[in-house]
């Protein structure tokens, strides 16, 4: 079971906004000894969002999404989550008493409810039927979770503090449970053409390894290099790595050995 993160946002995609959430929500599984898998970004186009969360729902992953929650004519995340699940919207009873509380304080007690304001905040209590909620300890408008997705708003003061309350209520069993490990080195004057075959060659004798080449093309800092290592199980990774040094001296490449990573994560 892999996590996923699907970020909902025009703005995101007209540049209107950076994006926070992909390396925010990479640090906070980091943190917990797991790793995201994919991630996608769409905008508000609530035939997209549908077909999108669709396919998600008939997968394995877990996943987090942010944005496209609240109650404005551009929010659709809700409507199409529900779309997606063939269920209706349902006004979620705990969601509606934590929004009319939020509408108390910062109304007053005699606020109106029935205002057409008000009862338009409601709307953000509305979720997919059989939806539970995540505590919002911003502002307690709550997200909510169904089918091992967990909806939260676009904001990065809510978001953040949500996604990390589901991680450690929902999945604390799965903290550091894969034993992972990382080695690399910066190889100079070689090409990554020239490299390939012995990348090759390693991922099909250690299938338990990843190899993994990021080129730099180099600047007024540094020559023009490739990092270039393993990751995976433990055991494999060094065996891998032991290897793989020995088939670049056999190359005659230079090399410089970068701190090696070994935790109980990716």
């Amino acid at each position: 079971m892999a996590f996923g993160l699907i970020i909902v946002g025009d703005e995101i995609l007209s540049g209107k906004r950076r994006d926070q959430h992909l390396p925010k929500v990479i640090e906070l599984l980091g943190e917990r000894g797991l790793r995201l898998s994919w991630a996608e970004v769409i905008g508000d186009e609530p035939e997209r969002i549908t077909a999108l969360l669709r396919r998600t729902f008939a997968g394995p992953d877990i996943v987090f999404c942010c944005g496209g929650i609240g109650a404005t004519p551009d929010d659709h995340t809700r409507q199409c989550a529900a779309a997606a699940l063939g269920v209706p919207l349902e006004l979620h009873p705990e969601g509606r008493s934590l929004i009319e509380a939020r509408i108390r304080e910062t109304a007053g007690p005699e606020a109106d409810l029935r205002a057409p304001e008000n009862l338009q905040r409601l709307k953000m209590a509305e979720f997919p039927a059989g939806a539970r909620l995540i505590p919002n300890p911003y502002n307690r408008i709550p997200g909510f979770t169904v089918a091992q997705h967990h909806f939260v708003p676009g904001f990065p003061v809510m978001a953040w503090p949500m996604i990390a309350w589901v991680l450690d209520t929902l999945y604390a069993d799965r903290f550091h449970g894969e034993p992972r490990a990382e080695r690399a080195l910066l190889v100079y004057g070689q090409a990554e053409a020239v490299l390939t075959p012995l990348m090759e060659t390693l991922e099909a004798r250690y299938p338990g390894v990843r190899v993994f080449s990021l080129p730099n093309v180099g600047d007024a800092h540094t020559r023009r290099h490739i990092e270039l290592g393993v990751k995976g199980e433990p055991g494999q990774v060094e065996a891998a790595w032991t290897f793989l040094c020995a088939e670049l001296e056999r190359m005659g490449a230079e090399m410089q050995p970068l701190r090696a990573v070994d935790s109980r994560a990716n």
